[in-house]
């Protein structure tokens, strides 16, 4: 099954609903299921949540969970008020488990895409992910842009930014090319004989997309493919950084 991978302010939404979602399914429990066990249902909640998304999405979803658990299954009940000590503990430790889901998952997905890679591969993420905390943005798109080049045989490759115009093929965060809504064939047929978007995300937050025009014939591997969604990752690190304020001394 291919796999899936929620993106953008749909992803931020979906976080903070769905432990929503699993407290009101268990609230005709309340007084009959202790809340050490409510809260290992919500840190299920945030687990699933984690591991279709991204580190933001996560974060939302422990703090909607420890939130909800607080409305919930605290009392006074229906208030963001704990008063009772244990309570407190449950809740402290629920946000903090799911804070912590929440980064473990983002790290298994970048690790499940190394794992797959040879040295040569890894050298090119090393040397991005080296550049994206210290070179300026534009040098970091660049040189992702001229590595995609030569990693997937493309004619061209350029970066735009801001832009979502169209519904061209695109590269997937699991490998895959989607054509329309029909996942393409890339192992038979190769790379689709029109431009490929591969998308770009900073916490969530669409920032731009790479346009990658491959030469006719172009068969790259599944793993070079992963390699490049790596890549992209590497330029949204260095773009976010760039966009993000910096605080005043």
């Amino acid at each position: 099954m291919r796999r899936y991978v929620m993106r953008g302010p749909v992803s931020l939404l979906v976080a903070a609903v769905v432990p929503l979602a699993v407290s009101a399914l268990l609230l005709p429990l309340r007084g009959h299921l202790a809340n050490t066990n409510v809260a290992l249902l919500l840190v299920v909640a945030v687990v699933a949540v984690a591991a279709v998304g991204h580190r933001m999405a996560g974060a939302v979803a422990a703090l909607s969970a420890a939130a909800w658990f607080d409305f919930f299954f605290t009392r006074p009940f229906e208030r963001f008020t704990i008063s009772n000590s244990s309570d407190i503990t449950t809740a402290l430790l629920l946000l903090a488990v799911g804070l912590a889901v929440s980064q473990l998952a983002a790290r298994a997905r970048h690790f499940e895409v190394v794992a797959v890679t040879d040295a040569g591969y890894l050298a090119r993420i090393h040397e991005a992910a080296v550049m994206a905390r210290s070179k300026p943005a534009p040098a970091v798109v660049d040189h992702v842009r001229a590595e995609l080049v030569d990693l997937l045989g493309l004619r061209s490759c350029r970066f735009e930014h801001g832009s979502l115009l169209g519904r061209p093929p695109r590269l997937e965060p699991d490998g895959s090319i989607v054509v329309g809504r029909k996942t393409w064939a890339t192992d038979e047929l190769g790379m689709p004989p029109e431009e490929v978007e591969l998308r770009v995300f900073g916490n969530g937050r669409y920032i731009g997309r790479f346009m990658l025009d491959a030469v006719p014939g172009s068969w790259p591997s599944r793993q070079a493919l992963l390699v490049a969604v790596t890549l992209a990752d590497q330029a949204a690190t260095a773009l976010e950084s760039s966009t993000r304020p910096v605080k005043a001394a």
